[in-house]
């Protein structure tokens, strides 16, 4: 962008700053308008999390990873995708500390929430596959690409299925909190609510390409590593909606909203690497990164599956009135910081 290279560390520290806060500010006012979506249209608040907003949270992000991908810089482009699918799922650790009345695991249970952990399962191991299998590309775009795509296309209906015509469903207690929708969202027409998510959701994803460049100037001007920019500067950023829509939707007591939307939107970061990859002109962009950013895939999984666990487990009370799988979430992401900044 313009101008950017040439200004100063504490300006470009103050961009990335003022980048952050508009994303917290506007992913707040998204999180209301998803929520009177989900009651108004009638998805509920899991889909709306995984599809509406996990997508619109996830715009900055994407424009990220895709213009620093198409300006040779695979490694800012996968690390910002594979450390903000790390972040938003701690984050979502976050929102079970907010959550005093129990284990947020326990009280947001959901089939399509379950359904969706095993999608991002599915689509953080193909990540591995395209890594680990032979560099071969057409036109530059690697096999796994449009699998990728395919694959997540299919298991969003599989969601959709489970939670229309469940097979089975988790046990009711006092603590769980059903998607009930509110009679009273109905102040404003469907028209301009989903034009306000529209909007909304443009202006993340302009957010997140003047945040590239003000990322990419921060880290060479501190001398951090692509990798390092990618997974603690870029991609906790541009993960803050995530963060503060989980947050938001817990205080409005949607918590089906907070939970489907951050693993909804984990599993549409998984997408990034796709778009990257298309971007990405020298190659696979699978094989054009180190092994400290496939790292963050495998950990990845790790927390995905501690948190699926969480989620069948269902523990009302646990360390710190959070459950199990939050502790371990935290510790899991802070091991994972604590490898990149050493090194």
């Amino acid at each position: 962008m313009i101008g950017i290279e040439s200004l100063g560390l504490t300006a470009v520290t103050a961009a990335f700053v003022v980048c952050a806060l508009v994303i917290a500010v506007v992913g707040t006012r998204l999180t209301n308008v998803a929520d009177e979506l989900a009651d108004r249209t009638g998805l509920g608040e899991a889909v709306t999390g995984a599809v509406l907003l996990g997508a619109a949270t996830s715009l900055s992000g994407i424009v990220l990873s895709v213009t620093a991908a198409a300006r040779d810089q695979p490694e800012l482009a996968m690390s910002n995708a594979l450390g903000g699918i790390a972040a938003q799922t701690v984050f979502l650790a976050m929102a079970d500390v907010v959550y005093r009345r129990a284990n947020l695991e326990h009280a947001a249970a959901s089939i399509a929430n379950l359904a969706q952990a095993a999608l991002l399962l599915g689509l953080l191991s193909l990540l591995l596959i395209g890594a680990y299998s032979p560099d071969v590309h057409w036109l530059g775009v690697h096999p796994i690409t449009p699998i990728l795509f395919v694959a997540y296309v299919f298991g969003l209906q599989l969601v959709r299925n489970a939670e229309a015509a469940p097979m089975w469903t988790p046990r009711r207690t006092q603590e769980t909190r059903t998607d009930s929708p509110d009679e009273n969202n109905k102040a404003m027409s469907l028209v301009r609510l989903w034009g306000g998510f529209f909007v909304l959701a443009a202006i993340l994803g302009l957010t997140g390409y003047v945040l590239e460049s003000v990322a990419s100037r921060l880290g060479s001007a501190t001398g951090m590593s692509d990798t390092a920019v990618g997974v603690v500067l870029t991609a906790i950023s541009t993960s803050l909606p995530e963060l503060v829509t989980s947050i938001a939707a817990v205080r409005r007591g949607a918590l089906q909203l907070a939970v489907g939307g951050i693993i909804g939107g984990n599993a549409f970061d998984c997408l990034f690497a796709a778009t990257s990859d298309i971007a990405y002109r020298d190659g696979s962009i699978y094989h054009a990164v180190s092994g400290d950013t496939l790292l963050w895939v495998a950990l990845s999984v790790a927390m995905t599956a501690v948190l699926l666990l969480g989620l069948i487990r269902r523990q009302k009370q646990g360390i710190g009135n959070i459950g199990f799988e939050s502790a371990t979430l935290f510790g899991l992401y802070g091991a994972g910081i604590l490898m990149v900044v050493r090194g």
